[in-house]
């Protein structure tokens, strides 16, 4: 196995992610654990993660000692290269030139962790630090424009650093710098398949369920289907899984998700709450708060339904809790995630909440959903936000402004499904601003809503760049939502990656 010691990136659990690709089992465990734990793993290799602190500031987690005394192979990725650093006597300071984002990658010298690596390559950098002088051990292996040191490697160990990001979709030849690391560097044996996490998971849930019942939060998305569709196959009929139309949902949503999931023989009970939400919601502009309103309200229409011996579950997958709630690391938080509000957490201190899909990415969970026979239409589907159409709806949200969003939006989709661009986006939307802008419509002035159209490409939902449209579709795209939504005269297209943007605009 590969052990991770988590320093707070935001992308941790992406690094396990990639190593479980290549079928190498790998753990997250913080750079506190005691030696003796991880000694008792008898780990392969040891890869350091990220992290937004500073090495040199005063209570930054630092690199333990037994890391390089169990004699294994060494990855530092970014935060993990500069204690590497730090710690063999380079210096590490404050860089002039931050670099976030794509940046040009150079091999500067021959090592087993570059093998197969083209001499030139575009990799993911996200760093306001970086290497000033290496340790007297290590030598440079490559570097980039604003990073004289993006790659070392130590002159007799098998101790190397990296700043930039290979665990991200973007790094072009990522997987390269891992799979060289995990299987030219560590020798670990690739056996290990999603197939066991499913029967693993089943009986976990088994285990831990016992004979009370489940009270199961249906979305209609990919994620809460799947966890559906898992739980049935664990618990059968103790599984209660309920639809809320919180009133915040796509066009025509509510009977789709309904007729759906009857064929995949999860029988849903449908609660209408529009009205309630959108009365919590009124006079609300604020994202944090919309969110909150939105997770309190959820508690409060479940908590009839779940007895006191009931267990509540729910389809959050690890980037809803890594960007909401420091796990295993000291990780900033980026939003509020309507899963992790305090009532949500209170169940959580009380044991009372199910979530068998916290540890994984979208891919991995559409993987569990074919392992599971569910058709590809349904794990198709683009990703949508739990707090639905209320962080789409910008400033205020109410039934009208939901009215012209959902037309909108329902144009876009529509259109790239006929184009047969829908399946080559990872997400797409839109976005209603709290902006009005002049327009001319026929011979009239108008002063109507703006909208903005976000369309990226991504993997795992961690990075994204935005999705270069052709012009031809966006035009007609354009359009058709000037001409047919009455209340929008001016479209814009979102052309900002994440990071530093994310994908939803709230």
């Amino acid at each position: 196995m590969i052990i991770i010691l988590d320093y707070g990136s935001q992308y941790t659990q992406l690094i396990a992610r990639k190593v479980r690709s290549l079928h190498v089992f790998a753990e997250i465990f913080p750079p506190t654990v005691a030696h003796a734990k991880i000694a008792s793993l008898r780990p392969s290799g040891i890869i350091l993660s990220g992290g937004p602190a500073s090495v040199y500031e005063k209570g930054a987690p630092q690199l333990p000692a037994w890391v390089l005394q169990l004699n294994v192979p060494v990855l530092g990725i970014c935060y993990g290269m500069q204690l590497l650093s730090r710690g063999g006597g380079g210096t590490v300071a404050r860089s002039n030139e931050r670099e976030y984002g794509l940046a040009e990658l150079r091999i500067r010298a021959k090592s087993p962790l570059v093998e197969g690596v083209s001499k030139t390559s575009h990799v993911w950098m996200s760093h306001g630090d970086k290497v000033e002088k290496l340790p007297p051990d290590f030598r440079v292996i490559a570097d980039s424009t604003n990073c004289p040191f993006a790659a070392m490697a130590h002159k007799n160990k098998p101790i190397f650093g990296i700043q930039f990001h290979p665990e991200v979709f973007h790094s072009q030849e990522g997987m390269t710098w891992l799979r060289n690391f995990i299987f030219s560097i560590c020798r670990t044996p690739a056996d290990w398949h999603m197939k066991d996490f499913v029967s693993h998971t089943i009986e976990a849930l088994r285990e831990e369920i016992g004979t009370r019942r489940v009270v199961c939060a249906v979305s209609g998305g990919v994620d809460s289907s799947v966890m559906a569709v898992l739980l049935a196959h664990a618990i059968g009929d103790q599984l209660k899984p309920v639809f809320v139309d919180n009133g915040l949902l796509r066009l025509n949503e509510g009977a789709q998700v309904k007729a759906m999931l009857a064929r995949l023989g999860v029988k849903l009970k449908v609660v209408n709450a529009g009205k309630e939400m959108l009365a919590a919601l009124k006079d609300v502009t604020d994202p944090e708060e919309k969110r909150r309103i939105i997770g309190r309200k959820f508690i409060d229409i479940f908590n009839p339904m779940i007895g006191k011996s009931d267990l509540l579950a729910q389809g959050t997958l690890y980037p809803d809790v890594i960007e909401s709630v420091s796990t295993r690391g000291p990780s900033a938080t980026i939003k509020t995630h309507h899963n992790r509000v305090k009532e949500v957490l209170a169940l959580m201190e009380a044991g009372r909440v199910v979530e068998p899909l916290a540890e994984l990415f979208k891919d991995e969970v559409r993987e569990v959903g074919r392992l599971l026979e569910m058709p590809a239409d349904v794990l198709g589907r683009h990703p949508f936000p739990g707090p639905g159409l209320a962080v789409r709806c910008l400033g205020e949200v109410t039934r009208e402004r939901l009215d012209i969003l959902r037309k909108a939006d329902a144009i876009l989709i529509q259109e790239l499904k006929s184009t047969g661009e829908y399946d080559k986006i990872w997400q797409a939307f839109v976005v209603l601003l709290p902006v009005r802008s002049v327009g001319v419509m026929g011979d009239d002035r108008s002063y109507d809503n703006v909208a903005a159209v976000r369309c990226v490409t991504s993997s795992d939902g961690m990075t994204a760049n935005w999705y270069p449209m052709p012009p031809e579709i966006l035009g007609r795209i354009s359009n058709r939502i000037i001409n047919e939504v009455r209340g929008i005269n001016r479209v814009c297209y979102d052309v900002s990656s994440k990071p530093p943007a994310t994908i939803e605009w709230e």
